[in-house]
């Protein structure tokens, strides 16, 4: 039985006004759009063909794992499926094969592959692994997911300032332990973008 840690990189297929909706409202959709494409692209470049763990992406809508010319040829997807985020996130956990599972969005630019590292590392002593995002939500959650999976996200309320806090709380009401990782920036408002660009 294979342990190997897998990284799951959450992606939604690039279309215009279906991605980074709220960022789209203050740059416009076609500069949010292009903000995705070279956020994922460099994601995906930086971290997903790593050899210390096998790289899955999981694609929103399902019907676009087989569009042709989006996603990289040698990276393996599969379809999020339906459901609110923590319920796509719930079902990867458990459906995944055996092994350490860390879970990271396409779209945020800071992640590089000493964070994912750390992630892992993390779970060699801790149930689950959080890396706090700037706005209140996480970039990164991943559960090292023996001796077995358990369901971290109910009642949890998505971009909102109470994201991470709302996850930790059903993380310690299970007795499970938890570390966390760097805080970095989710660029989600036209705000976000501009500093980002000017630390960069």
């Amino acid at each position: 039985m294979s342990l190997d840690p897998q990284l799951v990189i959450m992606a939604k297929a690039p279309l215009i006004g279906r991605v980074k909706t709220r960022l789209a409202r203050d740059i416009g959709a076609v500069e949010a759009l292009r903000f995705y494409r070279e956020a994922a692209a460099g994601l995906i470049r930086r971290v997903g063909r790593d050899p210390r763990w096998h790289t899955l992406i999981a694609v929103a809508p399902d019907r676009a794992v087989h569009e042709p010319g989006i996603w990289p040829e040698d990276i393996p997807r599969v379809g999020q499926g339906e459901g609110d985020l923590g319920h796509r996130m719930g079902s990867l956990f458990r459906d995944l094969p055996p092994g350490p599972v860390v879970i990271i969005g396409a779209d945020i630019p800071g992640i590089g592959k000493h964070h994912i590292a750390a992630a892992f590392a993390a779970l060699g002593g801790n149930d689950t692994v959080i890396g706090p995002a700037e706005d209140g939500g996480y970039w990164l959650v991943g559960q090292k997911r023996r001796p077995r999976v358990k369901d971290i996200f109910e009642g949890v309320r998505w971009s909102s300032e109470e994201t991470m806090a709302d996850t930790l709380k059903n993380i310690r009401e299970q007795n499970m332990s938890v570390a966390l990782l760097d805080r970095l920036a989710d660029i989600d408002e036209g705000a976000d973008l501009a500093k980002w660009r000017k630390k960069t």
